[in-house]
């Protein structure tokens, strides 16, 4: 294994956070390395998976769509990323995705609590993952996000895994992994929301909450948590009447509107009386001051997609004059996995979102 980390790192030493693993530039963490060492020998924290499938994430799988197609092109460069990078971050996005695999070997001192044989779904970004691709994609028909894979990746002491449940077929439950974080945060932030508006003697606790992109997989899970912790008037924004159809027959959102997420005034128009609380569950760029239009002063709009431009929310709420708190969603919240499945297992709007979206991919 190269020993190219942190200069603080003796040889041979592993760090929990991965930095014995980056090859290049010396001293950052793996998320923002250029380049990692994906061998596949564990460190004596480290965890070796043998990689089944990646999941690439909605915005990712976008632009590498339409940029290269889905055909052999689209297989070249995903392939051409994680050769040169060793692990799956998209230049273009930032973003990477998650895995299902079966754990190959464990480190004597590895605080995951995985076993050698057991069924994961990796809880942390491909952009961070050390990985390998042995099968050149081959099984991949470039038509969706999932990828048949056969390789490695390496997680290191810090890092997070699920082991796949029994009663959700592996796929599916992969694809409710990939936006775990979404409805746990939408959870947390409407609820405290409902808890302030309680509290204030001109208020109540009557929270609105706009879904961008809530005929998505994210957008679907979040409306059944905003729900769940308080909302009084929930909002699905999407950009074409099929998706509005099966959101409706969902009964997910109490009003469900049709419109262009990145045409701010269309969004503002649609949506009519502004909310308390955003979710941007979108996966295509330049959606961010129709989110801030749509929020009311003193709201909240958290930004799930990893096609957002920070600087683009940041500038223009300034230039709006709007008083809004925005959050980067991280993607991690502390049992959030375990939440996503229990929605997706007692909500049957959220099922009807994921099996329409399924039958649109098979169709594709």
């Amino acid at each position: 294994m190269t020993e190219a980390g942190s200069p603080s790192q003796t040889p041979g030493q592993t760090s929990p956070f991965g930095l014995h693993r980056v090859v290049e530039p010396a001293g950052v963490l793996p998320q923002q390395a250029w380049r990692l060492d994906a061998d596949p020998v564990p460190g004596r924290d480290e965890v070796v998976i043998d990689v089944e499938r990646l999941n690439l994430d909605a915005a990712s799988y976008r632009q590498l769509r339409e940029t290269h197609g889905t055909g052999p092109e689209l297989r070249k460069a995903v392939l051409d990323i994680v050769a040169e990078r060793g692990k799956m971050q998209n230049p273009v996005t930032g973003s990477g995705g998650m895995l299902l695999g079966t754990v190959r070997e464990v480190g004597p001192e590895s605080p995951l609590g995985l076993k050698p044989g057991d069924r994961v779904a990796t809880l942390v970004s491909l952009t961070l993952t050390p990985l390998r691709i042995d099968d050149q994609l081959s099984d991949w028909d470039g038509q969706g996000e999932q990828v048949p894979c056969k390789g490695t990746a390496v997680l290191f002491g810090r890092s997070i895994a699920a082991v796949l449940p029994d009663d959700v077929p592996d796929l599916l439950a992969l694809s409710v992994f990939d936006v775990c974080g979404a409805p746990a945060l939408t959870s947390r932030v409407v609820g405290r929301r409902a808890e302030l508006l309680a509290g204030s003697p001109h208020g109540h606790g009557d929270v609105s909450v706009l879904i961008l992109g809530g005929g998505g997989k994210s957008g679907s899970l979040s409306l059944a948590a905003a729900r769940r912790a308080g909302a009084k008037r929930l909002v699905a924004l999407v950009p074409f009447e099929s998706e509005a159809e099966v959101v409706r027959a969902s009964g997910l959102a109490d009003e469900v509107v049709v419109a262009d997420a990145r045409d701010p005034i269309a969004v503002l128009n649609a949506v009519g009386e502004t909310v308390d609380v955003t979710v941007v569950c979108v996966d295509v760029p330049g959606c961010e001051h129709g989110a801030v239009l749509a929020t009311k002063d003193g709201g909240t709009v958290i930004f799930f997609s990893m096609a957002t431009s920070f600087s683009a929310a940041a500038l223009g709420a300034e230039g709006l004059a709007a008083d809004v708190e925005m959050l980067v969603g991280n993607g991690y919240v502390p049992g959030h996995a375990a939440f996503a499945l229990e929605l997706w297992r007692a909500e049957p709007g959220v099922r009807t979102v994921f099996e329409a979206r399924e039958r649109q991919t098979s169709r594709s």
